[in-house]
């Protein structure tokens, strides 16, 4: 993973550094970090000088893998909070598209097992509505709704 970090109107600790690289290898479980070609920015830092309560400290990531990208930000009032908050919101983003990549890949599954057992009568599901479609293929692998 490439990282890139940037404070604005704060200065990063090692302990920060420390705890926002615990809290993003976390992620490993979703996507893999360790891949070259995913480029991690994240920026941390104080949205104003004057406040002196309140949510005031922000945390803000983009993960950028290929041409997709997925972004994060949050707003609360302590950094660590705000990393927390950042690092729910972007594991949220991430596994949605996990679900949707396997959700995918399970149709497709669907539609070559329906081809195998119904021969080239597998392949009448392609003139129909995609909603009656699928309920089509469903009816032929022997799957009930």
């Amino acid at each position: 993973m490439r990282l890139t970090l940037k404070a604005t109107q704060v200065t990063i600790t090692d302990d920060i550094r420390d705890y926002l690289d615990k809290r993003l290898q976390s992620l490993n479980k979703i996507m893999d970090l360790e891949d070259p070609a995913v480029i991690t920015s994240v920026e941390l830092g104080r949205s104003t000088k004057h406040h002196q309560s309140g949510d005031i400290f922000y945390a803000e990531i983009t993960v950028y893998r290929g041409k997709h990208s997925w972004r994060s930000v949050t707003h609360e009032a302590t950094l660590t909070a705000a990393i927390d908050a950042m690092r729910e919101e972007i594991a949220n983003e991430l596994s949605q598209r996990k679900g949707k990549r396997f959700s995918l890949l399970r149709k497709g599954n669907l539609a070559a097992k329906a081809l195998l057992r119904g021969g080239y009568e597998g392949l009448t599901y392609l003139g129909r509505p995609a909603k009656a479609g699928w309920k089509y293929l469903r009816r032929m692998a022997g799957r009930k709704e």
